[in-house]
């Protein structure tokens, strides 16, 4: 990505300089991280116009672009870290794992992360929130030591529920990605990823109340809305998130 340009942005313009079409994207599949330093956004997209470049236009972004079957593509690849991300895509075009879904160009100073941490029972999901100033989602970032940095999001998501639960006895998984944003203008060139999270009991029992929260900074709140808790349940029982991979 250039500076002052959006992700969808940074998208037209690689597929462009690098393959001399016009694209549009149609969903974000995976994200990967390196924690805040490094992080890749893989999109399935299709092409909507522009011509093929061909090797008289070989320049320093490529040398020419080409369609090949996905099980016959050229050899040698430059890196082999493309395959798994084609056969993601061809299993998304067969059976979608999760909804549509692209950035919302919404400014951001931080590359952070903003938890929907949740604890379900009998069809009963809480949702983990923050009292300062009016109830909001908690938002973590990853902090700057050597640790932090390799850790990336799950360092950072398990660092902020230490602040407010007791974790020996909880299991805590991060699912996926609900959605992100990101508008790269006006020096605001910070990521913020929504991230669906579980809390559990690692020896449930009859436990129908999520756990005790230290402190007063957060507190459960407990989804009335069935709409809402239609929506969680089905997101956490199908695992409907965007991965995101180290």
């Amino acid at each position: 990505m250039e500076p002052g340009e959006t992700i969808v942005e940074a998208l037209q313009r690689e597929v462009k300089e690098e393959a001399g079409l016009h694209c549009e994207p149609l969903t974000l599949l995976s994200v990967e991280e390196r924690g805040p330093s490094w992080i890749r956004f893989v999109f399935l997209a299709r092409a909507t116009g522009g011509i093929l470049k061909t090797s008289k236009e070989a320049d320093a972004e490529s040398l020419q672009a080409g369609w090949y079957p996905r099980t016959s593509l050229p050899t040698p690849l430059r890196a082999q870290d493309i395959l798994h991300l084609v056969e993601l895509a061809a299993q998304y075009r067969q059976q979608a794992r999760h909804p549509l879904l692209l950035p919302q160009e919404l400014p951001c100073s931080l590359v952070c992360q903003r938890l929907v941490a949740t604890f379900t029972s009998v069809q009963t999901v809480w949702v983990l929130m923050g009292r300062g100033g009016m109830p909001h989602l908690p938002i973590t970032a990853c902090g700057f030591t050597p640790m932090e940095q390799r850790g990336g999001i799950k360092m950072a998501i398990l660092r902020l529920l230490q602040e407010c639960l007791t974790l020996h006895h909880l299991a805590v998984e991060t699912k996926g990605l609900l959605g992100l944003q990101h508008l790269g203008k006006d020096n605001a060139d910070g990521i913020c990823l929504n991230m669906l999270v579980t809390v559990a009991f690692r020896n449930p029992g009859m436990q129908s109340e999520p756990p005790k929260v230290r402190g007063e900074n957060f507190f459960w709140w407990k989804v009335m809305e069935e709409d809402l808790q239609s929506q969680l349940l089905q997101r956490l029982q199908e695992s409907s998130v965007v991965p995101v991979n180290r």
